[in-house]
């Protein structure tokens, strides 16, 4: 991270980045910078609503054509995001995805919640290849296709294909987070990201691609060589974290309600240590494929993830 005058607060800091980041990467809606709050040493405020807890199931809705190979990328992903996977653990290497995610663990203390009682698994996968709802979706698509998934106990994902148009994609957002009633009573977690390969990888696959505004550095390569997929797991693993920490619209996040700034979205850009304005920071970079990346999953898959906002430090956390 560049080094700012010590008479710089923290969150002001994180506002400078996050003002120049949200230039070069779009995680969701449109973001606001953070807000001072002087009662505080943290970014995000706790407001006090519940947390995503217990056994969570992940469903996938693919909406578009996805070849097998795209599939497996983001269903590694998701299985690699628990501590407990099949896979044997000598087989993944550090720095790994779930030590990623166990780093939520600390807003599960903060909200007086233990850590442990979150536990994610891959659950359905549902294909709609036939475009059933069209090519260009509206938010309201977007719920009818996630009520698809489970109506409890789950974070229901749909993935749009490079070739469907979403309203807001590309203009405001690359994904967005939510939830749904169902009479009143279950309440389930929704995320939607969509694929940018062809719309604007230069603004929701960045550092795949060329950023659209800021510094013109060369794109970084993808490590599983999809530049359209990799994008889409940075901005899912974003999207993941905000989900579990603020699924209702009343847990920790800073700023309007409506536009809320996340425990990932308050390091966008952020990727590893050093990181600067076009510059995700010291990667760990793949021998053979001159991939960059910062975390190892199962099945030999590398990934990049956000670093994400650290409660207890008033700082951007990253894996490398």
């Amino acid at each position: 991270m560049a080094s700012f005058s010590s008479s710089t607060s923290t969150t002001q800091k994180l506002s400078i980045f996050l003002t120049i980041f949200s230039l070069l990467h779009l995680i969701s809606a449109a973001r606001n910078t953070p807000l001072e709050d002087p009662a505080t040493t943290s970014l995000l405020q706790y407001h006090q609503g519940p947390l995503l807890s217990g056994k969570i199931t992940v469903n996938l809705i693919w909406y578009g054509k996805f070849t097998p190979s795209q599939k497996a990328v983001i269903s590694d992903f998701v299985t690699s995001l628990s501590p407990n996977t099949p896979t044997t653990k000598s087989h993944i290497h550090h720095p790994s995805v779930s030590t990623w995610w166990n780093s939520i663990g600390r807003y599960y203390h903060i909200a007086n919640k233990k850590a442990s009682t979150l536990s994610l698994s891959l659950g359905k996968q549902i294909s709609d290849e036939s475009y059933s709802l069209g090519k260009s979706l509206t938010s309201k698509h977007l719920v009818e296709l996630a009520s698809k998934g489970a109506k409890s106990n789950a974070v229901n994902v749909v993935l749009t294909a490079s070739d469907v148009a979403v309203d807001g994609f590309c203009s405001s957002r690359c994904g967005t987070h939510g939830s749904n009633s169902r009479m009143g009573r279950d309440k389930f977690a929704y995320i939607w990201v969509g694929n940018s390969e062809t719309q604007c990888p230069g603004q929701c696959a960045w550092p795949f691609h060329q950023p659209i505004y800021g510094p013109q550095n060369s794109p970084l390569v993808a490590p599983n060589n999809d530049v359209g997929l990799d994008g889409m797991i940075i901005n899912l693993a974003s999207l993941m974290a905000a989900t579990v920490t603020n699924p209702f619209g009343n847990g920790f996040y800073q700023g309007p309600k409506e536009a809320p700034l996340e425990v990932a979205s308050a390091c966008t850009g952020v990727y590893a240590k050093g990181a600067y304005p076009g510059y995700a920071g010291n990667l760990l970079v793949d021998a053979t494929s001159g991939a960059s990346y910062n975390a190892n999953g199962v099945n030999g898959r590398k990934y990049l993830l956000p670093a994400l906002y650290d409660p207890s430090s008033s700082t951007c956390s990253t894996l490398v």
